[in-house]
């Protein structure tokens, strides 16, 4: 299988016999959610996950989810509370409970002020599960204190996420407590993060710079969660190192009915600049509580995957849900059937999209090699990974054996589709020699085997070292 799967750890998948069956059924990247735990506190996953990828010896990605400026309503007097249609209730800072509290509707306290700053009659507000649905009948304050009216009824708990669908909030993606998580994380080596809410590329910035005090290279995962950050989608792309359909949040900024169209677009914006795409939120959600997902569940699964998507992440499915090894033989099975279906109405890998750039081009050549010999697979060495991730997004149907020195490399080739990350012997000089002893002492292939073998060799006049180099090699 070519798609990458990702799974969200918590008390479901937390022993290490459940994390073991996970990566043998095709589990590569580890979620951890900042939002539940801090990275101290997952410690011990960690710790086993490190001894598994000795074990079993395969590179596994440990991903830090940092919360991002997540808004919450506080507390709620009687919790739950069913709100129906034309009930009313406040919206204010949570500084102001005390003044508003003893009315007879319910105060929805904010601590963030941004989040409702600008706030206009006729604006919506949505609590995170989509219900209920909040309209601003009246401002109280302004930039303080809101008449709401509920449009859709339903029941509201204590400390729920809220959003405001189309409101700019002036917040950074990285709040201090999402630095603090983050330093604490890279001292314990986690391998890439997820930064919530990002609106615009200096979002990615700010954790870039914090990441480059420890002169190492992390991958940034860009969380689209707000429409503000897919209209800066293009602009994100260019400094983040992938990107997240967040389809929880992301469904409650945008209509629904919009919502498998931006996933499309994004999705083809990260192919495009060959960057990893993934896909996120209730992707089996079914599952949770029952050991077969709906037919929905399963084309929605397949759906993101001919969209062009590297990755697909479970949530609930795997942290809290009763069945998250079942889920992965699912996903897995989808992902199979899918893939071989997409082999057979694609004849040619993908074509790169009118680019200059000489790698590109060697790179699609060497997925035509692949295709028309009939090759076992792909093999490259990828010093800083862009071979590889330019490979990959030709889509071949052969795996793509990404050969780099660095671990934090390999780490990263773990989110691109059909990529398998192999260390390179360094005591072998000559790239193009480290990937023929690869090939060559490797049981994957077999006496007869065609591999297409890229490499970069240096020539007169080239400053740098890049791939520019293809070859057949017959084992």
């Amino acid at each position: 299988m070519h798609i990458k799967i990702i799974a969200t750890i918590g008390p479901s998948s937390s022993s290490k016999e459940v994390l073991r069956e996970m990566v043998l059924r095709g589990v590569s990247i580890f979620r951890l959610n900042f939002s539940h735990g801090t990275p101290k506190e997952f410690m011990p996953i960690i710790e086993k996950i490190r001894e598994l990828e000795t074990e079993l010896k395969t590179p596994l990605t440990i991903m830090g989810d940092l919360s991002g400026p997540k808004i919450r309503i506080g507390e709620i007097k009687n919790s739950p509370l069913y709100l129906g249609k034309g009930y009313k209730a406040i919206l204010g800072l949570e500084s102001l409970r005390a003044k508003y509290e003893d009315r007879e509707i319910p105060f929805l306290g904010v601590k963030i002020k941004e989040a409702i700053e600008g706030l206009k009659v006729g604006m919506k507000a949505i609590l995170s599960d989509g219900i209920p649905v909040f309209r601003v009948e009246e401002v109280l304050e302004p930039d303080r204190v809101y008449l709401l009216e509920v449009e859709s009824g339903g029941s509201v708990s204590s400390n729920k996420g809220i959003n405001f669908p189309g409101k700019h909030i002036s917040l950074p993606a990285l709040t201090e407590t999402d630095k603090k998580n983050l330093h604490e994380a890279i001292e314990l080596n986690i391998d890439a993060f997820a930064l919530s809410f990002v609106q615009n590329k200096q979002d990615i910035i700010d954790i870039k710079n914090e990441i480059d005090k420890y002169n190492k290279f992390i991958p940034v995962i860009a969380k689209l969660e707000r429409a503000n950050g897919v209209e800066n989608l293009f602009e994100i792309l260019d400094v983040a190192d992938g990107v997240m359909v967040a389809r929880g949040d992301l469904g409650l900024e945008c209509p629904l009915s919009s919502l498998p169209i931006i996933q499309k677009r994004i999705i083809n914006a990260c192919n495009k600049q060959h960057k990893p795409a993934i896909v996120a939120t209730q992707m089996l959600l079914s599952m949770v509580h029952n050991p077969l997902p709906t037919r929905a569940e399963t084309t929605d699964v397949a759906n993101a995957i001919m969209d062009g998507a590297d990755c697909l992440m479970l949530s609930d499915e795997t942290a809290i849900g009763n069945y998250p090894i079942e889920v992965i033989n699912i996903i897995k099975e989808i992902g199979e059937n899918t893939e071989n279906y997409i082999f057979e109405q694609q004849k040619e890998p993908l074509k790169p999209h009118h680019e200059t750039d000489p790698g590109s081009y060697l790179a699609y050549s060497a997925c035509l090699l692949a295709n028309y010999t009939n090759a076992k697979g792909i093999a490259c060495h990828s010093t800083s990974g862009k071979t590889a991730r330019l490979i990959s997004s030709c889509r071949p149907k052969q795996k793509i054996y990404a050969l780099t020195p660095h671990l934090e490399v390999m780490k990263y080739l773990n989110f691109m589709k059909g990529v398998i990350p192999i260390r390179s012997d360094p005591k072998i000089p000559n790239h193009l020699d480290r990937v023929e002893s690869f090939v060559q002492n490797s049981e994957l292939f077999k006496p007869g085997d065609r591999i297409i073998i890229t490499s970069g060799q240096p020539t007169p006049g080239q400053l740098e070292k890049h791939t520019n180099q293809i070859k057949i090699y017959f084992k």
